[in-house]
């Protein structure tokens, strides 16, 4: 039986540390979208988006957050703020050795989402 993409890369607790890393690191250092967070409590938006990414990756499914149109309401994001998530996101599961076709993988399921996250 083939391994999902969760399993891959070492299941909910790996993709925790992928996730601090994305917003420690990447994210939060990103003038180009680090506003977006400023009135954000960090420690359940890390925890939201592991379990988010968690279920996209083919997990569990966890996530009992707002729709992704939901919780962009209002933000009015634009193809360079997605970009530039997706882009930090590459970086962070590249960084934790996560093989360039299985981040293809995970990416094209974020960019699935682009359409409820954009211009809400």
């Amino acid at each position: 039986m083939e391994q999902t993409l969760y399993e891959k890369v070492g299941g909910e607790e790996a993709i925790a540390k992928v996730v601090d890393y994305f917003y420690s690191e990447l994210v939060l250092k990103d003038e180009t979208v680090n506003q977006f967070f400023k009135n954000t409590d960090m420690d359940k938006q890390r925890r939201h988006q592991t379990k988010f990414i968690s279920f996209a990756l083919g997990g569990p499914n966890q996530y009992s957050g707002q729709s992704m149109a939901k919780a962009h309401e209002g933000m009015n994001l634009q193809p360079e703020h997605f970009n530039a998530i997706a882009k930090h996101l590459h970086d962070a599961l590249a960084h934790f050795g996560v093989s360039e076709a299985d981040i293809d993988t995970a990416l094209t399921k974020v960019a699935s989402l682009r359409d409820d996250i954009l211009y809400k």
